[in-house]
């Protein structure tokens, strides 16, 4: 196809894409005159066809990579041109747009010819809930030996910024040892995370109703709130609650059935176990009601606006306290 049109709220895909295009299409010796570069901030779309429509110097393909395609503006006297092109491309030419962070208006009929075309790849973010999975096959792909667990660990300190992740990871490729397993004395030595104050043992003194232990972490997150984004914790203590009505809801049955079911490493069932003598089911499900009554805070219905770190600490003195709460199911 002549034209590629990367578009999306996930950058990583497309930047991926990207490189492929910039790197692999024209050989090393013949970028010099067959490969143009250009970024939206710098150009106008004009002036991006304009360079389309030319004819290959020397070689047999002409590649244009337009970087930063969302600072282009879009104008509607300038979009026909585009709309022309896509209908009738140059052969010899190869038109490639990074278009980041948002998605294209789709109501443009240059989006539609694109569309049409099928000259339009949209890049879908990955959803919190899918993160842990993402880094496991990450993980693999890449050829780690890890620790149950770790795909989640680095989830939750990292967050869904992919780029982000895929740096850290090529990192600690280099810094391993062929046979070293990557676990969490590797992740808090070279990626910062806090062994002590993470949502995983903020997870595990819940599950042991450690009320000390729980709210000094609780008070220690919620001092670091960039770091520590309570939709991901939420969203965290969602999933091991869930799992946790999963578990007394199936006992009795053969373990790795359960945790089949859960979608856990068995070997973390013996938590689960522990955590059900704390909060029988009519508990589990009371606080599934209370993370949706914080989740619903955070978007600022049913109260005034309260900043995330007291939400956290509410959110938790509720879940240790839930056989002494009235709760609303």
């Amino acid at each position: 196809m002549p034209v590629y049109f990367f578009h999306g709220e996930e950058p990583y895909y497309t930047d991926e894409l990207t490189q492929v295009f910039e790197n692999e299409i024209i050989s090393e010796e013949e970028r010099s005159f067959g490969q143009t570069v250009v970024y939206g901030r710098d150009t106008t779309l004009g002036e991006v066809m304009a360079l389309a429509q030319q004819m290959p110097m020397f070689g047999t393909l002409n590649l244009i990579i337009v970087k930063e395609a969302q600072d282009l503006k879009f104008e509607e006297n300038e979009t026909k041109a585009l709309e022309n092109y896509i209908e009738n491309p140059l052969s010899t030419t190869l038109l490639v747009f990074a278009y980041k962070h948002k998605k294209i208006d789709a109501r443009k009929k240059f989006a539609k010819a694109l569309q049409k075309s099928g000259m339009l790849f949209y890049s879908e973010p990955v959803k919190d809930y899918q993160l842990g999975k993402w880094i496991s096959e990450k993980l693999q792909e890449m050829r780690f030996k890890t620790a149950p667990n770790i795909s989640n660990l680095l989830a939750e300190y990292l967050g869904n910024d992919l780029s982000r992740i895929q740096n850290e990871l090529n990192k600690l490729k280099i810094i391993l040892k062929e046979d070293e397993i990557l676990d969490e004395t590797v992740v808090e030595k070279h990626i910062g995370i806090s062994k002590e104050f993470n949502i995983f043992e903020l997870q595990k003194a819940l599950g042991m109703r450690d009320q000390n232990r729980a709210m000094r972490i609780a008070h220690f997150i919620a001092q670091n709130p960039k770091s520590n984004p309570l939709p991901m914790m939420m969203g965290s203590l969602y999933t091991y609650f869930s799992n946790l009505i999963i578990y007394q809801t199936m006992n009795g049955q053969p373990p790795n059935i359960i945790a089949e079911a859960m979608g856990v490493n068995p070997y973390f069932l013996k938590d689960y176990a522990q955590a059900a003598a704390f909060y029988p089911l009519k508990y589990a499900t009371r606080i599934i009601s209370i993370l949706r009554e914080i989740d619903m805070k955070t978007k600022g219905l049913g109260a005034n606006a309260i900043e995330d770190g007291e939400l956290l600490i509410e959110m938790v003195y509720k879940i240790l306290n839930i056989g002494q709460l009235k709760v609303a199911t």
